[in-house]
């Protein structure tokens, strides 16, 4: 398989799987943001980032539920099919606007895991 890659070989590549890195954390940020400011915390930017500070709070290492799993393999797929069913600009249309969504939705799934987690502590 001469195709398969693991690594872009450009510039272009690292700046898109840096930029897809940032908009998740990015959006992470906001909805913890937005949570704090509903709930009236008097500092929500703190609050936002002191999420990520508490490690029994912080999604990772793995799917804690089937809603993440599922988010994630349902994304993958429909990256996929858009890449294989598609060519040129529609393909790179579709791929631009698809993956950011899907990017911000699997933050929103991981922001829920955390603030049921820690509504639960």
């Amino acid at each position: 398989m001469t195709l398969a890659r693991a690594f872009p070989d450009d510039p272009t590549g690292w700046w898109i799987f840096l930029g897809t890195f940032v908009l998740y954390v990015v959006a992470r940020w906001f909805f913890a943001w937005r949570q704090a400011r509903r709930e009236g915390d008097g500092h929500p930017v703190r609050a936002a980032f002191a999420e990520e500070d508490d490690p029994g709070t912080a999604v990772g290492g793995g799917f804690r539920s089937y809603r993440q799993f599922f988010g994630f393999v349902g994304s993958a797929v429909a990256v996929v099919l858009v890449a294989a069913l598609t060519e040129g600009r529609l393909r790179l249309v579709l791929l631009w606007i698809i993956i950011p969504l899907l990017v911000i939705a699997l933050s929103y799934l991981d922001f829920r895991q955390a603030r049921k987690a820690r509504s639960r502590a």
